[in-house]
């Protein structure tokens, strides 16, 4: 999503266009209420659900390039009339906009943003932080080498050395989903031992997942009960991660996988 409106942004800074938004749902429809697309003269950038709809909004909204005097609300059924079977209905709000309102554009069309908290940067993390960038998220990602990360990383992706890794638990942004992957079991387990104090204590981790197999976990609560931590709070710990019924190994897969769970546990 910042890809998308640093797009249009950028195109902004060139010629005005017109802010197409989702205002109002019913019933069986392609977007939810707040989605957007920028319409320009000549091109587009997002989208408010394609299709008919979608071309009839552009056609509206070049036409009020034009002539600013026009309907700025429009209510679409998606029935036959646009050869849509949705069922449903939307209502579209059109605003024209120029670049000096994009520091008001930019909160508006900020999505809300889950954090994430990405503890190592092998292969499977590394393709995990490609799929995240995509996702409306928060992502520090976090290991204890000396320059790990890539030179090319996405926008809004916030990196961090810390050594001791654990460490960095204690300054996570509430309501974390934590990932641990890193490049040995050592620090899994002391990462997992922290985010379990931080329950402990703070309960603002609603979702703690760990890489490996139901061999490596059993290996971890034997570990971890040793160390005086209860049945109920290892189970606030999700090992294997990635939707169920996955078995491809590939870090790429694997990532993709991961990336749905946590989509699955933020709705």
């Amino acid at each position: 999503m910042q890809r998308l409106i640093a797009q249009f942004f950028s195109q902004l800074a060139h010629s005005n266009a017109i802010l197409v938004r989702v205002q109002a749902t019913k019933g069986s429809v392609p977007r939810e209420v707040g989605a957007w697309m920028a319409v320009f003269a000549d091109s587009t950038v997002a989208t408010v659900g394609g299709g008919r709809l979608e071309l009839d909004a552009i056609a509206h909204a070049r036409a009020l390039l034009q002539n600013p005097a026009l309907e700025q609300l429009q209510h679409y059924p998606l029935g036959p009339s646009l050869g849509q079977c949705c069922g449903g209905h939307v209502t579209l709000a059109f605003r024209p906009v120029t670049l000096q309102d994009q520091a008001a554009l930019a909160l508006q069309l900020r999505p809300a943003q889950m954090p994430v908290a990405l503890f190592g940067s092998g292969h499977v993390g590394s393709s995990l932080v490609q799929v995240l960038r995509l996702l409306p998220v928060d992502l520090t990602w976090i290991d204890s080498r000396d320059q790990p990360f890539p030179p090319d990383l996405a926008i809004g992706v916030q990196c961090e050395h810390s050594n001791p890794v654990q460490g960095a638990v204690a300054h996570l942004a509430p309501q974390s989903r934590v990932l641990v992957m890193s490049f040995s079991h050592a620090e899994d387990l002391d990462i997992v031992e922290a985010c379990l104090r931080r329950q402990r204590a703070q309960g603002d981790l609603p979702f703690i997942g760990l890489i490996g197999s139901k061999t490596k976990w059993a290996t971890f609560c034997h570990r971890l009960q040793a160390k005086g931590f209860s049945a109920a709070e290892l189970a606030q710990v999700t090992c294997p991660i990635g939707i169920s019924g996955i078995n491809d190994k590939r870090p790429e897969v694997i990532a993709a996988a991961v990336a749905a769970q946590l989509l699955l546990v933020a709705s």
